[in-house]
């Protein structure tokens, strides 16, 4: 539970608070009075009289009611006093910043479980323990530095380490980056990171809130409640951009020994972010970076004008974008000539447009005008602009100041010299802007940006699936593990997912029989083994009924089978679609293109079940090899609306069946008509 005392207490106790600044206790003193706090401070500590200032305290008995307390003391000390603040001083809300808790003994965990159940009987909300605090226009409680520039409309930073959100302020704070709020959640014993966005999702009001959320997770407790409020903010008018660590196995077990986090599968990560609409970034510079991204006018276009006084930044730039697919388009004709008249000789205004390192601030202004004005195919400025100019920068930088309030197109100032010109940069800054110092860098985060899909719609759609049918098919399955041939084909059926013609048996004729109806040539493959390849289960292009009949006696010869199936032949692009289920998350469905692409390029793209047509196209457009599902190099494309509604129907199917742990459909062949399920396993747990 978060509640006012939490946020904007009247009185806030420091248990265990110090003169010496260089250790928490007395770091988070020192932040609460230099922040300015309104409110009574209180300090407690057996050994001093005075804290910075302050009358001391000995005991916490002593204590009048207080309405946040902040415990900087020794783990075994916490649980009691806990229990003395709120039965005697009547505290409703908690900062624990002491560590040696759950994410370190048995012992630890079960005091955190004591704390919690204390918080819970008395009402109190709880942050921590092991954390660094909390941070808000309020009050700094907080024991470490930096402290951003705090702003109402900065952005909400919620971190599940303490640590890493130091390095996050870090990194944000020589961007410009302002903030309204830091949560650092630690164990998150009560209020996690999925609370927090709760709060603020209930709590929303877009006229004074801030529209930015970044998040440093290291465990998704409750998904569910993630992306329900995840979405509603974006919904709201809110952006959201994530890291989502420990999703490795070594990355998993890192996680795990500094909070106790279990880390995700991170397909399911993958398909949870791409679901509410929330930008995956992979680094502290790149979370930054977007969340400065996120301040300026959002963008409305891909077309990108490159301004800049340095030729090797702007084709850096010019490369990152075009990667990232986004476009930096050719500027010519009257208006583009009109404008190198206007520049130094030298001059280029190809787009990168190069005013070189004479150009002044008069001829900066000029060319952001032209951009804003004159170029109709350009939909946002970037502007490198650093110490190789020959012109005083302060004037530069006022100018670019000037042209971001005037111009309605964003402008992206990457002002790279940090070192040499620091002075100048910082003012630029404390006017309220911010800075991507690193072109690449910040062409990676818009591509990001880009790529991630509105949040899906919430309502499930059945899309024709038989779902009586369904729950009769897996009722009727008596043992768990993979289910035979038929039984696969029953359960595909029931979401209508085209199916090659087939049949399995144990009879020669009757194979044979079947191989003349549907005509040659057809496929032979064993049934039985797991891994028919692995053990020359599959026979392809078989074109007569003597060899027919002749793989039919070696394969059921095979270790473990049991039958052979045999299918129509038919060709096509290779596609591949599977889904696993996720513990928390539910199925994380995933499609590609078949064959090596799916075995030794890993190119597949996640979504989490149900689906709707937007995600599966979206899912489908960001695959690596898109181009051969659209047609490349005078080959045709494949049926892109079929393959997408596969996608959907599979994952409408498996919302209705959580029994199905494992699902591969590999290969579906397609062409520019059709999409078929050619080979399909099921694994069923019930």
């Amino acid at each position: 539970m978060i509640n006012r005392e939490l946020l904007a207490p009247k009185s806030i106790a420091v248990i265990g608070g110090s003169n010496n600044i260089h250790k928490p206790g007395g770091a988070i003193v020192r932040n609460i009075l230099q922040g300015g706090y309104e409110g009574t401070l209180r300090i407690v500590n057996p050994k001093e009289d005075e804290v910075q200032g302050i009358k001391v305290f000995h005991d916490v008995r002593e204590l009048p009611p207080t309405e946040l307390a902040i415990l900087v003391i020794p783990a075994k000390f916490c649980p009691d006093t806990v229990e003395i603040l709120t039965k005697e001083k009547d505290t409703k809300a908690f900062i624990i910043i002491s560590a040696g808790f759950g994410e370190e003994t048995k012992a630890g965990a079960e005091m955190e479980q004591r704390i919690l159940d204390t918080c819970e009987q008395y009402g109190a909300a709880l942050i921590g323990p092991n954390c660094i605090g909390l941070l808000n226009r309020n009050h700094h409680s907080v024991f470490t530095q930096p402290i951003p520039k705090l702003h109402p409309k900065g952005v909400d930073f919620v971190s599940g380490s303490g640590a890493t959100a130091v390095f996050i302020l870090e990194s944000a704070v020589i961007k410009g980056l302002q903030f309204n709020s830091v949560w650092s959640i630690g164990n998150g014993k009560q209020i996690g990171i999925e609370d927090v966005l709760q709060y603020m999702d209930e709590h929303f009001n877009a006229e004074t809130d801030s529209l930015v959320k970044l998040l440093y997770i290291e465990n998704i407790s409750n998904p569910d409640k993630l992306l329900f409020h995840a979405c509603s903010l974006i919904r709201k008018g809110c952006r959201i951009a994530a890291i989502k660590a420990g999703s490795s196995e070594s990355g998993s077990r890192a996680a795990s020994s500094h909070t106790g986090a279990i880390a995700s599968s991170d397909s399911a990560v993958e398909a949870l972010f791409r679901k509410a609409g929330i930008v995956r970034c992979h680094s502290r510079e790149e979370l930054t970076t977007v969340g400065c991204i996120f301040t300026l006018p959002p963008l409305t276009g891909k077309r990108f004008a490159i301004v800049t006084h340095a030729g090797g930044p702007g084709v850096m730039l010019t490369d990152a974008l075009s990667k990232g697919g986004l476009i930096v388009p050719k500027l010519e004709g009257e208006a583009a000539e009109e404008l190198k008249e206007k520049l130094f000789p030298g001059s280029s205004v190809a787009n990168p447009i190069d005013i070189l390192a004479t150009g002044t601030p008069e001829q900066l202004g000029l060319t952001i005008d032209y951009c804003e004005t004159r170029f109709d195919d350009i939909d946002a400025i970037a502007v490198i602009y650093g110490t190789p100019g020959l012109t005083t920068l302060y004037q530069a930088y006022e100018m670019l100041h000037q042209k971001i309030q005037e111009c309605k197109k964003p402008i992206f100032p990457i002002l790279p010299s940090l070192h040499t010109a620091g002075p100048e940069v910082a003012e630029f800054l404390a006017k309220g802007h911010v800075n991507f110092s690193d072109e690449v860098t910040l062409a990676t985060a818009l591509s990001q940006i880009m790529q991630t899909p509105p949040p899906a719609p919430p309502e499930v759609q059945l899309y024709g699936i038989d779902i009586p049918r369904l729950a009769k098919i897996i009722m009727g399955i008596d043992s768990n593990g993979y289910v035979p041939p038929q039984t696969v084909r029953e359960i595909l059926s029931c979401a209508g997912i085209p199916l090659v013609p087939e049949m399995v048996s144990s009879s020669k004729e009757e194979l044979i029989a079947f191989a003349q109806k549907v005509g040659y040539p057809v496929v032979a493959k064993v049934v039985g083994p797991v891994h028919k390849s692995d053990v020359g289960g599959v026979t392809l292009n078989i074109r007569t009924p003597e060899h027919l009949a002749l793989e039919f006696n070696r394969m059921i010869q095979i270790k473990d089978a049991t039958a052979v199936m045999v299918q129509k032949m038919i060709k096509g692009t290779e596609l591949f679609i599977g889904a696993k289920y996720e513990e928390r998350f539910g199925h994380v469905v995933l499609c590609g293109l078949g064959g090596i692409f799916v075995e030794v390029l890993k190119d597949v793209q996640s979504g989490l079940a149900p689906l709707s047509y937007a995600e599966a196209y979206s899912m489908i457009h960001s695959l690596r090899g898109y181009k051969i599902i659209k047609g490349t190099r005078g080959q045709r494309g494949v049926n892109e609306q079929k393959f997408a509604e596969i996608v959907v129907r599979l994952s409408t199917l498996l919302r209705f069946a959580t029994e199905i742990k494992e699902i591969d459909i590999n290969p579906l062949l397609a062409d520019e008509n059709d999409v078929i399920a050619v080979d399909a396993r099921i694994l069923i747990e019930k």
